[in-house]
């Protein structure tokens, strides 16, 4: 038996409600949705103990979503499904978001803020001082949407290296959608951040690229990679495979599986009634 394979992972990177694309193939909204309790069981087939999930109904449809309104049903849907952690969506167009932020922060279960400014339809360039003010404040593990015309990762750094106290998860490793399909854009901006508080995650289809994540590896460091695996939209199995069997040493897969989590969104903090997906009540002793 391989250890690796058995280490119970964090996915960083997580959603779950239907996908609306009203631009998409109907057929490929369906297979990209998954309710809470079907995407819990993606993560124990994946070995995976904890997702941090955002709603996808309030991300979509783009430019229109609800966030407010999300929020407030998976703050109270995803502490009744094992295995599932709440991000808090924020979206400066929507005041009222920071507000919730800050009230359901305090519950056991909502570990961090989403934001995703291609969705909400803003530059992260016109709003990141509010952004990353708000993020100093609240002292916040941050996930944002990364790579795309709204929310390049250079477009990130002058606000960290302004607010040095901000913690920002860059998603989606090798995606540069924005920037002539660049697979090294996330890469590149947490070299720039001067005070090393930019991170990234593995959730992009581009991660099957044999040698991206190596790559990345030797730029930045395992420290600075996180396990995502954007499910629904992708299939978790696949994701976790792909960091199993990655050629990096086994620290290294331990520190991007869970380690590198666990203390970013400092989840030594989780209440004990909470219940893992994997391994679940029944296996543990």
């Amino acid at each position: 038996m391989n250890p690796i394979t058995e280490i119970p992972a964090i996915d960083v990177h997580a959603h779950y409600g239907d996908y609306l694309k009203p631009e998409g193939p109907a057929l490929v909204n369906e297979f990209m949705s998954a309710d809470a309790h079907a995407v819990a069981e993606r993560a124990r087939l994946s070995r995976t103990a904890w997702s941090i999930a955002s709603p996808l109904a309030g991300l979509l449809p783009r430019g229109r979503p609800d966030a407010a309104k999300a929020n407030e049903v998976a703050h109270a849907e995803i502490p009744t499904v094992p295995g599932l952690l709440q991000y808090v969506i924020v979206d400066p167009l929507r005041p009222e978001t920071y507000g919730q932020a800050r009230r359901m922060l305090q519950a056991g279960h909502c570990v961090g803020i989403k934001i995703h400014p291609e969705e909400h339809s803003y530059r992260i360039s016109d709003h990141g001082d509010e952004l990353f003010a708000f993020f100093e404040e609240t002292d916040a593990a941050v996930m944002t949407h990364s790579g795309c015309p709204n929310s390049l990762p250079m477009d990130f750094v002058p606000f960290a290296n302004r607010f040095p106290r901000a913690r920002v998860l860059l998603a989606h490793l090798g995606n540069g959608n924005g920037d002539n399909g660049r697979p090294d854009l996330q890469v590149r901006a947490i070299q720039a951040a001067r005070h090393g508080n930019l991170w990234v995650d593995t959730s992009s289809g581009r991660s099957i690229l044999p040698g991206l994540i190596e790559w990345a590896v030797k730029e930045v460091g395992a420290e600075r990679l996180m396990y995502g695996s954007d499910t629904p939209l992708y299939h978790a199995p696949m994701q976790r495979t792909r960091i199993d069997t990655a050629e990096i040493p086994d620290e290294a897969k331990r520190l991007i599986l869970r380690e590198n989590a666990h203390r970013y969104f400092k989840l030594d903090r989780l209440p004990p009634a909470l219940k893992p997906a994997w391994p679940s009540p029944l296996q543990q002793p």
